[in-house]
C-alpha cells in the first residue's frame, strides 16, 4: 500500500515538475528578447539601410548583424530620443509624403532587443537584403553635365563657395522629369545647388529660389517629377554648378555631376522653385531667440508641391503658414528643432492649394548666444552670406500654378556632357 502511495506521489510531482518546467519555458520564450535576424534585420532594410550602408551617407552601415553589434548602445539613444531617422517636422502640422518617423512598435522592439543583450538569433531568420539602384537613383540620365575641371579641396580651413558654369547646348525648350546631382567626392561635398540660367542673367549667386533645378544635401532624395509636371530650362541657357565643399582633413579632388532625365509624356504645369527669403536681416550679438519673418504673396491660384526651409549653424526653428485672402490662417510646416546637417524637403501627401491673394508668411528664429554649441562666435553680429559662419533665411518651396494647361508634348533626349 506504501509503495502505491508512493508511486502516485512520485508521478503526482513529476507531472507537477513537468508542468512548471513546461510553464517556465512558455514565460522564459514570451518574454526572451528580440533577435537581430528576425525582428530587427526587418526594421533596419525598410528605415535605416538606404543610408547606413557602404558608400552612403551616413558613417555607418547596419546592413549585417556583424556591422550593426558594436552600435546597440548608440542606436538605442538615437531612436529614443528619435533623432534617426532624422525627421524634424512637427507631427502636429501636415502630412507628408516623405515621413521616415521610426512607428513606436519598432522602437519598442529595438529597445527591448538591445536591453536583452541584442542577440543574433538564427541566421536563418535573416530577410533577403533590400535591393538598391546602382549609380543613379534616377534611372540612367537622358543627359549628364559634369563640373567643367576638378577642384582642389584643401585639408583644412574655409572654403568659400564655388560656382562652375557649363552650357547646356539646348538647341530648344526641354522640360525635366528628373534630376540627380552626385558628388564627385562626397567626404568633401556638403552640398550641391544647381541652378539654370539664361546666359544675358544675372550671376546665380545673386538670386534665391528663380532658376533652381535642383540640390544634393543630407537628407535629400532626387527630383522626380509627378506625371504631367516638370521643370522647364529654355535653350541656350546655362547649367550653374554652386558648390560647397567641407575639408575632411586630406587634400582631395572633386568633380561633381547631375543627371536629368526628359519628360517623356505631356507636360500640362511647369514646376517653380522659389523662396520666401529676407537678404537684409541683422541677427543681434549675444541674441538667444533672435525672429526674422518675410511674407511672399500669391499672385494666382497655386498648388505646393514642397516645403525646405534653409538655415545655417545658428538656425533654431522655422515656420510657414499660409495666410487666406478671408483672413483664415494655417501653419503649413513647422520645424521645432532645425538641424543644419538635414537639409530635408518636405512632400506633402496631398498638394497644398493656396488661392489667388494668399500670403505664405516665414518665420525663423537663430540663436547667436553661448547656448548654441555650434555657433562660431556669439560676440558678432550676423548678416545674411553663403558661407556657413554667416546666416540665411531662405524659405524654399515648389509649386504649379492651378490653372495652367500647356498640353506640350515632349520628345526624348539622350547625351552627355
Amino acid at each position: 500500500m506504501k509503495s502505491r502511495l508512493f508511486a502516485l506521489s512520485l508521478c503526482i510531482g513529476v507531472a507537477f515538475a513537468l508542468a512548471h518546467f513546461t510553464l517556465s519555458s512558455q514565460a522564459i520564450n514570451k518574454n526572451a528578447a528580440p533577435t537581430f535576424t528576425k525582428d530587427i534585420a526587418p526594421i533596419f532594410n525598410a528605415n535605416c539601410v538606404s543610408c547606413h550602408r557602404t558608400g552612403e551617407i551616413a558613417p555607418m552601415a547596419l546592413t549585417s548583424y556583424k556591422e550593426s553589434r558594436p552600435w546597440a548602445k548608440a542606436i538605442r539613444e538615437k531612436v529614443v530620443n528619435r533623432a534617426m531617422p532624422p525627421w524634424h517636422a512637427d507631427p502636429k502640422h501636415g502630412e507628408w509624403a516623405n515621413d521616415c518617423r521610426l512607428a513606436q512598435k519598432d522602437i519598442d522592439t529595438i529597445v527591448a532587443w538591445i536591453d536583452g543583450g541584442a542577440p543574433e538569433g538564427n541566421p536563418k531568420d535573416l530577410p533577403p537584403a533590400p535591393k538598391f539602384a546602382k549609380g543613379w537613383q534616377i534611372g540612367e540620365p537622358d543627359i549628364v553635365f559634369n563640373m567643367p575641371e576638378e577642384f582642389t579641396v584643401p585639408a583644412e580651413g574655409a572654403v568659400a563657395y564655388q560656382y562652375f558654369t557649363v552650357p547646356s547646348n539646348f538647341t530648344e525648350d526641354k522640360y525635366i522629369a528628373a534630376m540627380e546631382a552626385r558628388a564627385g567626392d562626397l567626404s568633401v561635398v556638403h552640398h550641391i545647388v544647381v541652378y539654370v540660367r539664361d546666359p544675358k542673367e544675372r550671376p546665380a549667386k545673386q538670386d534665391i529660389g528663380t532658376g533652381l533645378l535642383g540640390a544634393l544635401s543630407p537628407g535629400n532624395t532626387p527630383f522626380m517629377a509627378q506625371p504631367g509636371t516638370a521643370k522647364l530650362i529654355k535653350a541656350g541657357s546655362n547649367i550653374v554648378f554652386q558648390m560647397h565643399y567641407t575639408p575632411s582633413g586630406k587634400e582631395t579632388k572633386d568633380r561633381s555631376m547631375i543627371g536629368l532625365k526628359f519628360a517623356k509624356g505631356p507636360v500640362d504645369k511647369v514646376i517653380t522653385t522659389t523662396a520666401a527669403w529676407d537678404p537684409n536681416f541683422v541677427i543681434p550679438p549675444n541674441a538667444e531667440n533672435h525672429e526674422v519673418k518675410v511674407v511672399y504673396p500669391v499672385d494666382e491660384d497655386i498648388e505646393i508641391l514642397s516645403l525646405m526651409p534653409h538655415m545655417h549653424l545658428r538656425g533654431k526653428d522655422y515656420l510657414y503658414r499660409a495666410i487666406y485672402p478671408d483672413g483664415r490662417s494655417e501653419i503649413l510646416l513647422s520645424v521645432p528643432r532645425y538641424d543644419f546637417g538635414w537639409q530635408v524637403y518636405y512632400y506633402p501627401k496631398k498638394a497644398i492649394r493656396l488661392p489667388k491673394g494668399s500670403k505664405i508668411e516665414a518665420v525663423a528664429h537663430y540663436d547667436n548666444s553661448t547656448k548654441n554649441p555650434q555657433n562660431p562666435d556669439p560676440n558678432k553680429a550676423v548678416r545674411f552670406g553663403e558661407q556657413t559662419w554667416e546666416e540665411m533665411m531662405n524659405g524654399f518651396f515648389d509649386y504649379v500654378p492651378v490653372n495652367q494647361k500647356l498640353n506640350k508634348t515632349t520628345a526624348s533626349g539622350s547625351g552627355s556632357k
